[in-house]
């Protein structure tokens, strides 16, 4: 009996349908792809800042988020997601689409920080973001209820030598600089965790702390308005808008430190929307109202930390903050 035998014809027209069916599939995807991300955006932007008002990002991102809404045609909404130094942002993030419509505004506390003082942060903050643009940099600012006796950072040392002292902040970056100080002067420091900067002044004023430490460009309107009085600036020299406030270098020449935000998406964000983002900043970057906000706050703008120089910045950052801990006797936990 014969055997039957295959139609070869009949297999090779199959197979060409097939592989047609999937060449089309495939650049309908592409199509659709590339179609999203010339679209973009295409729905309202969340800024999700990790602090709670009145810190230095929280102001950041508002007054940018008004000038990246008519370069992009699109609302950008401010949303406060304070917690865990900043984790709490940092995983909505991870965790939001990677389609751009989701930017973080962290300062230097989730991204440079917390890798070095926290085992398990819930995140990776190299490899699971990417830079867009730096916002601003700023020293950090100490300060005191002005009825406190305490008129610069030599009387708040000379005290916590005879005493503990209770100073707060609100990330894990403010907790590596005071813990520096401690250190570097033996005093007794204890650093107070609080979600934002409006609340530690309101226990500095009310006098629940003995002092704070925080980012100068939130504190400064309140230091000029005589709210509270500054006892130090942390910048390598004085702060022009505080010319008679020392720094803590005057009292100890290898203390420096800054403060920094900056604007995050998701590593795996399209490469067209991170670009539409990234221009967007620089416009809004050297906008009238930008360039008043930053200079009214004591914040220096980083016009030209596009993202791979905001890349390099946060690396060199993170080894920065390492040599701090490293110092202060601060272990990861």
């Amino acid at each position: 009996m014969r055997k039957p035998t295959q139609d070869r014809s009949t297999f090779k027209l199959w197979g060409s349908i097939a592989l047609a069916t999937v060449m089309k599939a495939g650049v309908l995807l592409y199509a659709s792809t590339a179609s999203a991300q010339a679209d973009f955006p295409n729905k309202p932007i969340r800024m999700l800042v990790p602090f709670t008002a009145g810190s230095g990002a929280d102001g950041s991102a508002r007054i940018l988020a008004e000038q990246m809404q008519r370069s992009l045609g699109q609302s950008v909404l401010v949303e406060n997601r304070p917690g865990a130094s900043g984790a709490v942002a940092a995983m909505a993030v991870k965790q939001a689409p990677a389609d751009g419509h989701t930017i973080m505004v962290p300062s230097n506390s989730p991204m440079a920080v917390n890798p070095i003082v926290m085992k398990n942060p819930g995140y990776d903050a190299v490899k699971d973001f990417k830079a867009v643009h730096g916002i601003s940099r700023s020293m950090n600012v100490w300060y005191a209820a002005n009825d406190s006796a305490f008129k610069n950072i030599a009387d708040l040392v000379a005290a916590g030598k005879a005493k503990s002292l209770n100073i707060g902040s609100y990330s894990a970056g403010y907790h590596l600089g005071i813990a520096w100080l401690s250190n570097l002067s033996q005093a007794k420091l204890t650093y107070v965790p609080y979600k934002g900067q409006s609340q530690v002044i309101n226990d500095v004023i009310g006098r629940q702390l003995d002092a704070g430490m925080g980012d100068l460009g939130g504190a400064l309107p309140l230091i000029k308005a005589g709210k509270i009085k500054a006892l130090a600036v942390s910048g390598e020299t004085r702060h022009p808008s505080l010319p008679e406030v020392m720094t803590i270098r005057e009292l100890y020449p290898e203390y420096a430190n800054y403060a920094w935000t900056s604007f995050y998406v998701r590593s795996d964000t399209p490469a067209a929307a991170h670009a539409k983002l990234v221009e967007a900043m620089k416009k809004g970057l050297v906008s009238k109202e930008a360039a008043n906000y930053f200079t009214a706050n004591g914040s220096e703008p980083m016009i030209d930390f596009g993202p791979e120089r905001m890349t390099k910045y946060q690396l060199d950052e993170i080894e920065r903050f390492r040599k701090i801990a490293d110092a202060a006797g601060i272990k990861a936990e």
